[in-house]
């Protein structure tokens, strides 16, 4: 009996023993499938962030020609973008934007206004509407009208930009004039309306994702403290998703600022000095897509551009800075770090 048991355990011993083999071979090369795979994402970060620099490098190196240049320097330089000049004799400083003339105008403040006001326009509209959108979606939207309405809004964010700035070049404008009295067609609240259409599906679907992010539990309290279901949504859900509420207006108004073609097409085109958002304006943006295509390669007015699109950038940075700072302190506060 027990020669039959060393027997039957010999033999299991036996075949058990090509299964360890064969058991470790598969674990080193699931090991080696998935160091392969870890080190392509690797690359692949990498890489994204190389090209990044790498941009960031040759839009700021041909933009320092402004200030290494002495040709550049004379007719571009730090006091002729951003203090007043004299355009004409006997007539008081102004600030122009003519970089293609006998004496360039290169003034930067007209294109500063021209973008602040088109963007405020749009944020004015998007935000309100984005966020009342969401929390109408995440709180109190059934469920069959919420999986209708949140497609629908973010089908907007497929629409090209081209696309609705042909609209309101062709429908909005007249409308607006015809409705209002605007004494210009094209002007800021014309692009702004456009540039608000969007970017309310990037604020809607960032906003709502925050909203339905609060814990269920923060509703069930609010509720069974006697809230109502409008001031649950309104003085809690809200402010606890506040952090991404901020993040959904910081990407909207990236996007805004940074919007070509609705503005081009929409905005007039017109460097107007003014505070009055019925005038023609000219942003930032526009400026570079209207005139880099027929611009001199290695001009001052070349590397003008380029300088403005620096601008662009360190805009938007600081922006995305503050916010991460302000984000920060409203989590710390949420969660009680700062009382």
């Amino acid at each position: 009996m027990d020669r039959q048991l060393s027997m039957q355990g010999q033999g299991l011993m036996e075949t058990a023993t090509p299964v360890a083999p064969r058991l470790s071979s598969i674990a080193r090369r699931r090991q080696l499938r998935e160091k392969v795979i870890a080190g392509v994402i690797t690359a692949t970060a990498f890489t994204g962030i190389a090209a990044l620099v790498l941009i960031l490098v040759f839009i700021a190196k041909e933009a320092l020609a402004i200030f290494l240049e002495a040709h550049a320097r004379e007719e571009a330089s730090l006091s002729k973008m951003f203090l007043p000049q004299v355009v004409r004799a006997g007539r008081p400083a102004a600030f122009v934007w003519q970089p293609v003339s006998n004496v360039p105008k290169v003034s930067m403040i007209p294109l500063f206004i021209g973008t602040l006001k088109t963007t405020l326009v749009s944020m004015a509209v998007a935000v309100p509407v984005g966020v009342a959108g969401a929390l109408f979606a995440a709180e109190f939207a059934p469920r069959r009208l919420r999986e209708i309405l949140k497609p629908t809004i973010e089908l907007l964010a497929g629409i090209p930009s081209v696309v609705l700035g042909f609209f309101a070049l062709m429908v909005m404008a007249t409308f607006l004039q015809d409705t209002l009295g605007f004494p210009t067609r094209l002007n800021a609240v014309v692009a702004g309306l456009a540039l608000a259409l969007a970017i309310v599906p990037v604020i809607f679907t960032v906003s709502e994702d925050a909203l339905t992010a609060v814990p269920r539990s923060y509703r069930e309290a609010s509720l069974a403290l006697g809230a109502t279901p409008w001031e649950t949504a309104w003085k809690v859900v809200l402010p606890a998703a506040a952090p991404g509420i901020l993040a959904a207006c910081v990407l909207g108004f990236g996007r805004a600022i940074g919007e070509t073609m609705i503005v081009l097409m929409a905005s007039g085109n017109a460097s107007i000095v003014s505070w009055n958002f019925t005038d023609s304006v000219r942003s930032m943006s526009a400026t570079i897509a209207a005139e880099m295509g027929e611009v001199v390669v290695g001009s001052p007015h070349y590397s003008l551009l380029f300088f403005i699109g620096v601008q662009l950038f360190l805009f938007t940075f600081i922006l995305n800075m503050v916010a991460s700072t302000w984000t920060k302190r409203v989590l710390k506060r949420l969660t009680g770090g700062g009382a």
